[in-house]
């Protein structure tokens, strides 16, 4: 594994080792996992959602939603700079594809229908995620 310019960047032979075959599915292959069917869908504690690839920290569990459309979702990320934006037009339709920024796992994608105050909607895939609960509210 190397670092350029805050990028990180493995073989796929190492990402392989990393991630289980659906992580590696998802995250490299910028697949989707189930609707509802994710570890953190319904997860309510509170604490960081990071990226699975490389933990870097992406969203706060006080941004997130239930937005019923069977992904954790998401209003905004910890900070503009940890996703990175890609137009997705694959299945037929435009959408804004979101990776992490310093690894490039796929995420998921974000839309123009969240709550105030964005208006986002991150609409993330659980094995793109890990959780660390905030130490003071355990």
């Amino acid at each position: 594994m190397t670092e350029r310019s805050s990028k990180m960047v493995r073989t796929d032979d190492e990402w392989r080792q990393k991630l289980t075959p659906e992580q590696y599915h998802v995250c490299r292959e910028g697949g989707t996992e189930r609707p509802f069917s994710g570890e953190y869908v319904d997860h309510k504690d509170a604490g960081l959602y990071g990226c699975t690839g490389c933990l870097r920290p992406l969203f706060r569990s006080d941004a997130k939603f239930d937005s019923g459309c069977g992904w954790p979702s998401y209003w905004q990320p910890v900070d503009d700079a940890a996703i990175l934006y890609r137009e997705d037009n694959s299945l037929g339709m435009s959408r804004t594809e979101i990776l992490c920024a310093h690894c490039e796992c796929h995420l998921g994608h974000v839309f123009p229908d969240g709550p105030p105050p964005t208006g986002l909607r991150y609409c993330v895939n659980s094995v793109s995620l890990n959780f660390a609960a905030d130490p003071d509210t355990e």
